[in-house]
């Protein structure tokens, strides 16, 4: 304390005791009278009685309650112990990498701890000591140059840290077992690590063998297949009377299940298996992060530069400055024009293909059929105009995977989709090239092979087929006046569309066919598209007969039905849609009776009328759909996805399987010890997808095909002559319609996404711990070693 503080509070200790000195003078003879009469002896010995009773009772009671308490505790936690046994079935389940070396080199365990009883092992740190690497984990020193925030990788797999799990061939076995440490003893010899447990904790070991997928060649596992088709329209493709009918069954289902008297409760084990394959995906990943900051554990000094190091890293500066102001001036100065005119032609091209689009999609009316539902060639385009307004969301959308981690595998199915969608448009256009120079180059001999196709086939050859079913066909005795009639009503329609396609079309074809060839440099399928609509427009006359043998056909068979039940002394109730009893009089019998054996006599006459032109409208139909379906493959064909289960199945799982393993010969043998518990071998495999799953949709497709065309109502419709309907184009291009999204982006999204996409910054490292180029270390590191 400052002198001069000092006296100023005995200035002040001074002055108050003067003032106050009738209290000081009473304080003085109060300490006087205890003294004469006693009291402070009093107190002295009431205060050695009171602490000789503390030493002797309440010490010696508090030390028993103590014991007591820590006995109560201990068995608590023995008792919560025999529990999780209980709860874990007394097994311990760790998961094991594959590619941990086989040597007897101590190292340590890090990796996950799921549960006590569960653990995860990543990697094997090799050189290191159990305690430096818990520190380091701790300080985030492992962690360090990470291209991305840790967080989202703790995150991505569950757990908050993680942890060391043990050691591997350490020097002195522990005496107890512990699951938190574990020791393990790896021999080169045995692919299965031996766990140290004594046979008195009754645990039993279960290892689970995985290999790490590569996620920078976007190699992952997962328990669901891999879907080639975007999630909005796997729910929306299907037809609507096959999705009701599905949809009940669905239903039906979900509600037997509710009554079921044994209801499985999922285990723990299988609650932590979505986790667990998060972090085999992620495991490379961190392995790579953790060995590459290995030697960052411990101190070291650095070495100085040489003479000639320092020479060449003054060369190598000097360059890279050069370089640096060249890659300036590009980045700067000519990227920035470049990407602005390349986004703008993006955008005109954009508001291009939706006017188009609009056309294509414009109905009359709420219930009328826009133009792609009625031409094939339409529809390629709109799913052309589709698929180029959709590439740059799906491009921006790749590129943002370099802003994460590269094992998060949500976009693995969108990279897919994107390049199986330009292989499938590059193969059409290569061979659209080839197909369309062909026909360039050969336009009259393929106008000419056309034409005559179309005349033998539906001029002449139905020609040539009236006339032999107005003659008797087959011997089938038929009425000669109504297969007259018939006949020349069909040929006075064949000789009008003979003559109009012989003034008109004929001489305009080797000019449509020079038209097709040119279109064919858009890809294969625009050509194959023309040619399905030429085909429906040079048959429209095989159709209009069709439809007129298919209406006298049903008439006549609904007025014979109508007279049978004449004769049973019956008719239809047109209200309640039933046969009820009727009195019919002699004259209305007697007509009944004349009518029904006229038509019953003249029905085999239509029935051979309209069933050559049913089976002629069938016939063109097959043609069609195997157009649509040559459409389908050029347009949908897993043609990328294919590649990739040939040349890596690993990047297309389709779920995963477990394969118990026997149990190597060291470990039997070492069983008999009391510290190497029973251990079972599982080796955790991702199964590839398969080619049913691959072709799914093909698959889907041709089960609407069957349901529509092989269905017993259509068998009724064409025996009963009702219309057959044709599947609607919606329905059958939902197959190529599947990798594209059901509300496409306007053209402000387009233009915010690409223009996001280019303002897309590196972000910094947030880990806590600053990023340290190469070569250069802090000198004031704590050492952990």
């Amino acid at each position: 304390m400052h002198p001069f503080s000092i006296l100023t509070l005995g200035i002040f200790i001074a002055g108050y005791t003067t003032a106050r000195w009738d209290l000081v003078t009473r304080l003085y003879e109060l300490a006087i009278f205890a003294w004469d009469h006693s009291v402070v002896a009093r107190t002295a010995k009431g205060a050695a009685v009171l602490s000789a009773f503390f030493f002797l009772f309440f010490i010696p009671l508090e030390r028993i309650a103590a014991k007591e308490a820590a006995e109560k505790e201990e068995a608590l936690s023995e008792r919560g112990k025999n529990e999780t046994m209980v709860n874990n079935n007394g097994l311990l389940r760790i998961f094991w990498p594959a590619d941990v070396p086989r040597t007897k080199k101590p190292g340590v365990l890090v990796g996950w701890r799921n549960s006590e009883f569960d653990l995860f092992v990543v990697t094997v740190l090799q050189d290191v000591e159990a305690r430096n690497v818990d520190g380091a984990l701790r300080a985030g020193i492992l962690y360090r140059n990470s291209p991305h925030p840790i967080d989202q990788m703790f995150q991505l797999c569950g757990q908050p840290q993680m942890h060391v799990l043990g050691t591997t061939n350490a020097s002195t076995s522990p005496e107890t077992f512990e699951p938190s440490q574990i020791d393990v003893h790896v021999e080169p010899s045995c692919p299965v690590p031996q766990i140290f447990c004594p046979k008195h904790h009754q645990t039993c070991v279960q290892i689970i063998i995985y290999k790490k997928p590569s996620p920078f060649k976007m190699q992952y596992v997962s328990s669901e297949p891999i879907s080639l088709a975007l999630e909005d329209k796997s729910m929306k493709q299907k037809d609507s009377d096959v999705d009701n009918h599905e949809a009940a069954s669905t239903q039906l289902l979900k509600k037997l299940r509710l009554h079921t008297v044994l209801k499985h409760q999922p285990t723990q084990q299988e609650l932590l298996l979505p986790v667990i394959l998060s972090q085999i995906n992620c495991a490379m990943e961190l392995t790579q992060l953790l060995s590459k900051n290995l030697n960052l554990i411990g101190s070291r000094q650095k070495r100085k530069l040489s003479v000639g190091e320092r020479v060449v890293e003054s060369a190598s500066t000097l360059w890279g400055y050069v370089l640096s102001i060249v890659w300036h001036v590009i980045t700067v100065w000519l990227w920035p024009v470049i990407t602005r005119a390349f986004k703008i032609g993006l955008i005109c091209h954009r508001i291009v293909a939706e006017v188009s689009l609009r056309v294509l999609e414009w109905r009359p009316r709420a219930d009328a059929a826009a133009l792609k539902d009625i031409s094939a060639t339409a529809q390629q385009v709109d799913i052309r105009l589709q698929q180029f307004c959709y590439w740059p969301i799906q491009y921006t959308t790749l590129r943002k995977r370099k802003e994460d981690w590269h094992s998060v595998t949500d976009r693995h199915p969108d990279y897919i989709r994107f390049y199986n969608s330009l292989w499938l448009v590059a193969n059409d256009v290569i061979i659209g090239i080839a197909l369309g120079s062909y026909i360039i180059e050969n336009a009259e001999w393929v106008a000419a092979t056309l034409n005559y196709f179309l005349s033998n086939w539906t001029i002449t050859g139905l020609k040539n087929m009236i006339v032999w079913l107005t003659d008797w066909p087959a011997g089938l005795k038929l009425n000669n006046e109504l297969a007259s009639f018939l006949g020349d009503l069909f040929l006075w329609v064949i000789e009008f569309w003979s003559g109009s396609y012989l003034d008109y079309i004929k001489p305009a074809l080797p000019h449509v066919i020079y038209f097709i060839g040119f279109s064919a440099f858009a890809g294969a399928s625009m050509p194959i598209a023309m040619l399905s609509d030429l085909l429906s427009l040079l048959t429209v006359h095989v159709y209009s007969f069709y439809v007129a043998s298919a209406k006298i056909y049903h008439w006549q068979l609904t007025i014979i039905v109508s007279l049978f039940h004449l004769f049973r002394g019956k008719k239809h109730n047109v209200l309640r849609d039933r046969i009820d009893s009727c009195d019919y009089d002699l004259d209305q019998l007697l007509l009944g009776t004349i009518l029904f054996t006229l038509l019953a006599f003249l029905l085999p006459t239509v029935l051979v009328f309209y069933f050559t032109f049913a089976f002629s409208r069938m016939a063109i139909i097959s043609l069609r759909a195997l157009l649509d379906a040559s459409l389908a493959c050029l347009n949908h064909f897993p043609l990328f996805a294919l590649m990739l289960r040939i040349k890596d199945p690993r990047r297309l799982p389709g779920g995963i399987c477990f394969e118990l393993r026997d149990t190597p010969a060291s470990i039997s043998h070492n069983l008999e010890s009391n510290d190497i518990p029973m251990t079972s071998c599982v080796i955790l495999k991702s199964v590839p997808l398969s080619l049913r799953e691959m072709f799914d949709q093909y698959f889907q497709l041709g089960g609407r095909l069957r349901k529509h065309y092989f269905s017993p109502t259509v068998i009724f419709y064409l025996a009963t002559g009702q219309f057959v309907p044709p599947m609607h184009r919606k329905n059958l291009y939902s197959l190529q319609y599947s990798m594209l999204p059901a509300q496409r982006a306007d053209v402000t999204e387009v233009w915010k996404c690409i223009n996001d996409e280019g303002l897309v910054a590196s972000k910094p490292n947030t880990n806590g711990t600053p990023k340290i180029p190469n070569g250069f270390h802090s000198v004031s590191r704590r050492s952990y070693r």
